[in-house]
């Protein structure tokens, strides 16, 4: 099935989401390490790093600013709040829920979920244990009503508590990444990456039964699989890095898939970081639809909306 036609669609934050996400399309994080600023760090030595993460919603943006340990956030206005402290050493993810608890991973050295209300830690939710025998195969933090979930290996994800922080000494799996609109569970993966062939698969959350397995034919050449989300409509966002040609830059495709069937539904391209920087999360799907895209320049960060067209 080939993935249906289409271009980004830049946005200005003409839906009251967006503009409630910090007026994406207009926010410019500068690099430094004043209010409202993030820092990148290029060594001579050892791996370069630009904010490794962010989270958006109608409380606006959170962006995981580990170089300068703290998480910098901006307002439904666009406006720099004051920001919060990270206690971890090396975190990696951020999410923060729709009650307005923040999640901060790291999966590397403490390994762990720190749980924050009100900008104070109440709890570090430990990675390892039953279903994660090393916090360096987890892939990313997922909520699902008040429960955290960790995936592994972008595979099934491990409950390991909830946005209160209590721990789970169950740890029960589910199968792929819980959808918005609560009805399914989405994995997906690259069935060629030479011939640009990527699949999206759906489980049926409350029965467990196979929903649907989606295959796309991206186009091009895939480097690697950088989004997969859904919206509160269920709609899902597939994200991939593509190659274009030897002489020319990468690019990132987003595709929009109807949630009972997988139809493809439209597409979005989007410049591709070039950057020597390491970042675990760039892309971010909004509650009432299209992407938040942190693109990185010499003046900084630009959040920018895409919609499927």
């Amino acid at each position: 099935m080939t993935s249906a036609g289409g271009s980004v669609r830049p946005d200005g934050g003409d839906s009251a989401e967006a503009a409630s996400a910090g007026r994406a399309g207009g926010l410019l994080a500068e690099w430094g390490s004043g209010p409202g600023q993030v820092a990148r760090d290029i060594p001579k030595e050892g791996n370069p790093e630009a904010p490794m993460s962010f989270s958006a919603g109608p409380g606006g943006v959170t962006v995981l600013d580990q170089v300068n340990g703290r998480l910098v956030r901006f307002g439904p206005d666009g406006r720099p709040l004051e920001p919060i402290p990270v206690t971890q050493q090396a975190p990696q993810d951020v999410l923060v829920t729709a009650d307005g608890t923040t999640l901060v991973m790291d999966r590397l050295r403490d390994k762990s979920v720190a749980v924050l209300k009100d900008g104070r830690v109440i709890n570090d939710l430990p990675l390892e244990g039953r279903g994660i025998e090393e916090g360096g195969a987890v892939t990313g933090v997922f909520v699902d009503g008040k429960d955290v979930y960790v995936e592994r290996e972008h595979g099934s994800l491990v409950r390991i508590g909830d946005t209160d922080g209590q721990a789970d000494p169950e740890r029960p799996e589910i199968p792929g990444r819980p959808s918005r609109d609560g009805k399914s569970y989405l994995l997906a993966g690259i069935v060629d990456p030479s011939a640009g062939r990527a699949f999206v698969n759906s489980v049926d959350k409350a029965t467990r039964e196979h929903r649907f397995t989606r295959e796309l034919r991206l186009g091009l050449p895939i480097l690697a699989l950088v989004l997969l989300d859904s919206d509160l409509s269920g709609t899902i966002y597939l994200g991939a890095l593509l190659q274009r040609g030897e002489n020319s830059s990468p690019l990132v495709r987003v595709v929009c898939l109807a949630p009972a069937e997988g139809t493809p539904t439209g597409t979005a391209d989007l410049s591709a970081n070039t950057g020597p920087e390491e970042t675990f999360r760039d892309l971010v799907v909004l509650d009432g639809g299209g992407v938040l895209y942190a693109q990185r320049g010499e003046r900084g960060v630009s959040y920018v909306t895409a919609h499927c067209q």
